[in-house]
């Protein structure tokens, strides 16, 4: 048994120990080997480690991402992904100005390089399916910002809010992780067993975020952001264990950006978790975790994007997903080659893939 960063988990690893959200709840029970869907849970649930056995990994493990690999091989989402290459490596560099060389915020021009990639991005293929056929990057705090700004620039929308609101939302998703760069990369990227004080550092990133911020005199729903993105509702998050009253609402908008964006983009140990599985978990947790008022119209709005599109189900069959059922967003009624089939009424077999 060896213990592991969550971040190099693979499939086909066996846990070795029941692994175990802050809040106590059992995420993984032992014995699970892992495959996509239960490495993405830990990201879920912000499980920093695991135990798992010594054995090789399993050579069944290997998924196919037959859908994915048709979206990246689009022109258009080739040009999509240059332009994104392009932004992130210039956020990177003036976010390293100001933490060292204590440069001021361009608040202008930050709207400037979000705005050029919602522009860049292709009517034919939505901006969840572009990010979430992203490649793992290097600088992955920087690419997972900019992911975070595009989801929560959407998001804001659909919750209907203003013209400035929506610009407040989108810095807010752009800038929440700021205060990791103030984090040594010893501890970013430690491949071993974290100490109880350096996990704490991690955690840290949310107070660092929100002084960063507040001395460059950023709105005070950005610097919440920072602060907040890792509260819920419920009270089981950090580091102030606020409870839905108390949370900035732009916050709560990006905790929701934040856990999608980690569980449907690929990672380096495994690929992108299928949509209709992070609405699921969404679902059966999130509603107590996260607010009422936008969860239930995101996720029925994200839902609504894959309207339409192939899909293959955990027995095997393939289908079209045709009408959308509302009291269970993660179970749509499917047509496939011999019929209809209403998933909310069949709980055994469920969407794994869009294909």
């Amino acid at each position: 048994m060896r213990r592991i960063d969550s971040k190099s988990a693979k499939s086909g690893m066996t846990i070795a120990s029941d692994v175990y959200a802050l809040s106590g709840q059992l995420v993984i029970p032992k014995g699970v080997v892992l495959n996509s869907k239960t490495i993405s849970k830990l990201g879920f649930y912000s499980v920093p480690f695991i135990f798992v056995e010594d054995d090789e990994i399993s050579l069944g493990a290997v998924e196919t991402q037959s859908y994915h690999e048709k979206v990246q091989s689009d022109p258009q989402f080739k040009a999509f992904k240059k332009k994104f290459e392009t932004e992130v490596y210039s956020f990177k560099k003036q976010m390293n100005e100001v933490i060292n060389l204590n440069e001021p915020l361009d608040v202008d021009e930050l709207l400037e390089r979000t705005g050029a990639m919602m522009s860049a991005a292709p009517d034919s293929i939505g901006i969840l399916t572009l990010i979430s056929n992203m490649h793992n990057y290097d600088d992955e705090t920087f690419a997972h910002s900019m992911n975070v700004a595009l989801i929560c620039n959407l998001f804001a929308k659909w919750v209907h809010l203003s013209e400035d609101e929506i610009t407040t939302a989108t810095l807010c998703g752009l800038l929440h992780d700021i205060g990791k760069l103030t984090i040594p990369e010893s501890i970013l990227r430690k491949p071993g067993k974290l100490t109880d004080a350096e996990y704490k550092r991690i955690k840290d990133h949310a107070r660092a975020g929100y002084e960063i911020l507040r001395k460059n005199n950023m709105d005070p729903h950005i610097c919440n952001a920072a602060l907040m993105h890792h509260e819920r509702c419920d009270g089981c998050g950090y580091p102030l264990h606020l409870k839905g009253p108390q949370i900035d609402p732009f916050a709560k908008i990006v905790a929701i950006a934040d856990v999608y964006d980690a569980t449907t983009s690929p990672r380096v140990y495994r690929g992108p978790m299928c949509p209709f599985e992070v609405i699921r978990m969404f679902e059966q947790d999130g509603l107590q975790k996260y607010d009422p008022a936008y969860i239930m119209t995101i996720l029925e709005n994200i839902v609504n994007t894959y309207l339409l599109e192939t899909v293959r189900l955990s027995d095997g069959k393939e289908g079209q997903v045709i009408y959308i059922n509302k009291d269970h967003l993660a179970r749509p009624t499917i047509k496939i080659e011999n019929g209809y089939l209403d998933l909310s009424a069949n709980r055994d077999i469920s969407i794994v893939e869009i294909i």
